[in-house]
């Protein structure tokens, strides 16, 4: 009875002729950003941040979830008709989908891929909403102590889920933790690497660092990229799927949806991680597994269902723990801060109509995108023809804009082009930027945590180890660390690297 009472509490705190409008401009910038190849979620919440400073808290969450789980959507769209996946997690989408498109077959591939969308965000919001009050309850039960080895356990993990070299990775972490340190000591009240700039006393603003690191780097790294674009389909047809169609891809749907679901909630995972392993797992279970890449509905099905189900889960320990599992919700951590709400457990408590009504949003904004993503069909081709030379320059604009309107600083706008070219060096260097920033949201959490649990115990280091439940979240950062270091892990890892 208190889940459904929690519940009518958000859809009473949704159900606004405001909230309903900021899900509906969420969705749809989603979808958009979606389905235009170069712009991803992490970049456009990003440029999006310094917007929400005149919207309630509720609205300007409600928007920018609605900006990430709208991409997933958005992103299989022109993953099938362009052979370009919109959105990172789509790229596995592209095997099967646009082969499909080549046989005539785009509009099935279509819908299906916004049919699973939509189980799948559905189920997983009704998983947010009963596995929330447990895990707050949970972790309330928290000390200093327990969030800096959760914390410690969530950087170690999102080091073993990155991309790319291990190295690296391990190196955009420390560099996002050191990035962390500048500003003024909460304890002393001394300025740390500051270097007499004013501007730098509070450190450097989040607002700042993503903006430049994902949206003026992506931008100057698109424009690198050639413009061809190969629309396959211009007239996609019938987009409601045959009863064949239902009958070969309910189980992939319900699949992908469960093990998105799961992996949605470790860090670094979310729906990347989710949409290759869905596909990986098809694969497998296939009895002709010669299909796959040449058409195959599973592939499109299971890999679109994960990737939603993925991102919406993704808020779990967002919401119940305080902790972001991706640099999309580390973005979303930078928002609620913003408004000065902390994140974690006592938002449940404190702020129930924020909590409550972000999670009902989600399933009004599912619905959305379902009336979005088939009708708009046609209106999505045509935008897919926008060539990008017309459109870097408005997006740069905004970019400098949106930061000069957070403190009405110049030197920022200087910073944030400078870590947007940092940024475009990382991707030369083939540096992952998502545990930087991770890094550098955690950083200052972990050191005032770990101050704190070390003036409670009075300086008695075993303070991590003596309590159960610090010291079970530090065994599994040794496990971690365990299969990290593992020879056919790491062998894997470059293998991946090398082909990527």
């Amino acid at each position: 009875m208190d889940l459904l009472a929690n519940l009518g509490l958000g859809f009473d705190a949704a159900f606004t002729v405001a909230n309903l409008g900021y899900c509906f401009v969420g969705v749809t910038l989603g979808t958009l950003i979606g389905v235009l190849p170069g712009l991803g979620p992490v970049a456009t919440i990003a440029m999006l941040l310094p917007i929400t400073y005149g919207l309630q808290p509720l609205s300007a969450l409600i928007m920018l979830a609605g900006i990430y789980y709208g991409a997933q959507y958005g992103g299989s769209t022109s993953a099938i008709l362009v052979n370009l996946p919109g959105e990172s997690s789509s790229v596995v989408t592209c095997l099967d989908g646009y082969a499909m498109a080549r046989k005539g077959r785009a509009g099935a591939a279509l819908g299906v891929a916004a049919l699973g969308s939509f189980f799948a965000g559905t189920v997983a919001t009704v998983a947010i909403a009963v596995l929330a009050a447990p895990l707050s309850a949970l972790a309330l039960k928290f000390g200093p102590a327990e969030y800096f080895s959760l914390m410690v356990l969530g950087l170690v993990a999102a080091i073993v889920l990155a991309n790319g070299s291990l190295i690296k990775a391990i190196a955009m972490t420390v560099l996002g933790l050191l990035l962390g340190l500048v500003g003024t000591d909460v304890n002393s009240g001394a300025e740390r690497f500051s270097f007499g700039i004013p501007e730098l006393s509070d450190g450097f603003g989040f607002v700042v660092v993503s903006m430049g690191l994902f949206g003026i780097a992506e931008i100057i790294a698109n424009l690198e990229k050639g413009e061809r674009r190969d629309i396959f389909a211009t007239t996609v047809g019938g987009v409601w799927p045959s009863r064949d169609d239902f009958r070969a891809t309910w189980k992939p749907v319900l699949r992908g949806t469960f093990l998105g679901s799961l992996l949605g909630v470790l860090p670094g995972g979310g729906a990347i991680l989710s949409s290759f392993a869905a596909y990986t797992l098809e694969k497998k279970l296939a009895k002709d597994p010669s299909r796959f890449g040449q058409g195959a509905i599973e592939g499109v099905a299971a890999p679109e269902s994960a990737n939603n189900a993925g991102a919406q889960t993704s808020f779990i320990p967002l919401l119940t723990l305080g902790i972001p599992p991706n640099a999309v919700m580390a973005l979303m951590v930078g928002a609620m801060m913003i408004h000065g709400i902390v994140p974690g457990p006592q938002v449940m408590t404190e702020r129930p109509e924020l909590f409550w009504g972000l999670i009902a949003s989600m399933w009004i904004g599912n619905g959305l995108l379902v009336l979005l993503n088939l009708p708009l069909i046609g209106l999505w081709v045509r935008l897919l023809k926008v060539p990008y030379r017309l459109l870097y320059p408005a997006i740069l604009l905004f970019c400098c804009v949106g930061v000069y309107s957070v403190n009405s600083s110049a030197l920022e706008v200087a910073f944030t082009v400078a870590f947007g070219l940092l940024g475009y060096l990382f991707i030369k260097l083939r540096c992952e930027p998502a545990p930087l920033l991770l890094g550098f949201v955690l950083g200052p959490l972990m050191e005032e945590n770990l101050r704190r649990a070390l003036l409670l115990a009075r300086g008695d280091a075993t303070v991590f180890f003596t309590r159960p439940l610090s010291l079970g979240l530090l065994l599994a950062t040794a496990a971690l660390v365990v299969i990290l270091v593992l020879p056919n892990v790491r062998r894997t890892r470059d293998v991946a690297f090398q082909e990527d």
